[in-house]
């Protein structure tokens, strides 16, 4: 019945409107038509006074103030330095989490030993683990990165473990039969079954790693999106505040965005998979 549902839904997406568009561009469309209205009606309740300009500025404000951070190429390095700490943190705690959810996953010896340690350490907020760090690493880069990466590691972990435990008990027995050693079961039966919850932690641990990289940009740092907020904020510009809280925004809708182009790739052959959603 799902099955049947699924290929409904893609047949039904694949159709053409009466004006020609297939209905994939529409929803694409559409999906812009709310943040879009919501620019406007906060640009015309700026220009009415509605709104004080030191609660929220204009979006024409913030854009202008955009353009002369980009002129002066400010904006630019502050948001390439974020990304490379993003980037750093990323690799390192997605692969430490990929690793590991596959060990534990495949081995209930590897869930024994590791599982609840790893819980346990997931457990601790996140700011209790900040004076810690500290003390470990200073306030340099690698304390930074090291946030990043802890942020990442436990989303990523989880859903591989996850998705590695959720496979169906008979694809193993059928890689048994058909005398398939342990690497070729990994790569060829472990990993695509639980893509889709690998790509979900990807998703998590995204929005987690600008999470971090906020909290981190704060300490003792003169580069940096985070840094730029809070620079900001001590002299109550309100046009760069905001115009962080954009750049983090469209950071996200990449990083979205690539993620899509990931389970185009790796689950085009998913039953439940609908390619050409609307993105």
């Amino acid at each position: 019945m799902a099955d049947l549902t699924s290929t409904r839904s893609r047949y039904v997406a694949a159709q053409p409107t009466r004006s020609g568009v297939p209905r994939t561009t529409l929803y694409s469309w559409l999906s812009w038509m709310i943040p879009a209205a919501v620019v406007l009606l906060w640009e015309a309740a700026a220009r009415l006074g509605l709104i004080a300009p030191q609660v929220l500025p204009a979006p024409s404000s913030v854009l202008e103030t955009a353009l002369n951070l980009a002129r002066n190429g400010d904006l630019f390095v502050h948001l390439g330095v974020s990304l490379l700490r993003a980037a750093g943190g990323f690799v390192i705690g997605g692969t430490l989490g990929l690793a590991l959810g596959i060990l534990v996953g495949f081995s209930p010896l590897a869930q024994a030993l590791l599982d609840r340690s790893i819980q346990m350490v997931r457990a601790i907020p996140f700011l209790a683990m900040l004076p810690l760090v500290i003390v470990w690493f200073g306030v340099g880069e690698t304390a930074k990165i090291f946030l990043v990466a802890l942020a990442v590691f436990f989303p990523i972990y989880i859903n591989t473990m996850l998705g590695i435990r959720q496979l169906d008990p008979k694809l193993m027995e059928l890689a048994r039969v058909v005398g398939l050693d342990r690497a070729a079961v990994v790569r060829r039966i472990i990993l695509p079954g639980a893509m889709p919850s690998i790509l979900t932690g990807v998703r998590y641990a995204l929005a987690h790693a600008w999470l971090a990289l906020v909290i981190a940009e704060t300490l003792a740092t003169t580069k940096g999106l985070g840094f730029l907020a809070m620079d900001a904020r001590e002299f109550l510009n309100t046009n760069v505040i905001v115009l962080t809280m954009i750049v983090y925004a469209m950071i996200g809708v990449v990083a979205d965005a690539l993620v899509r182009l990931l389970e185009a790739r790796f689950l085009s052959w998913h039953a439940n998979y609908a390619k050409g959603a609307s993105k």
